[in-house]
């Protein structure tokens, strides 16, 4: 009998673990598919086109707006709940600010 309980303990525990990340799963997908609906909403390829345009005509300057434009995509992911830091990146963030992205971000 006591190796049956401990048996169900376990199960329980097992149970416990996979409802959890089913949770985290479906918050992740529900994040996802926001992100693809408002990046399919927005217009084709005019505004890429304009920018690859702009930054061929600034032959000066093409290093500093690709770090810009990396940095903001990095701060739109952040923005979007996911995480942009060395130690959990891409996983959703769900407790709220994460220090590590924000302290990359200030950078």
């Amino acid at each position: 009998m006591g190796e049956a309980q401990t048996e169900l303990g376990a199960l329980k525990l097992e149970v416990k673990k996979l409802l959890e990340e089913n949770q985290r799963l479906t918050t992740e997908n529900e994040q996802l598919r926001k992100v693809l609906k408002r990046e399919a909403g927005e217009p084709g390829e005019a505004p890429a086109a304009g920018k690859r345009a702009k930054s061929a005509a600034s032959e000066e300057e093409p290093k500093a707006d690709v770090i810009g434009e990396g940095h903001d995509n990095l701060a739109r992911l952040y923005h979007e709940g996911f995480h942009i830091c060395n130690v959990y990146y891409g996983h959703l963030r769900t407790e709220g600010d994460c220090l590590f992205c924000l302290s990359f971000l200030n950078k």
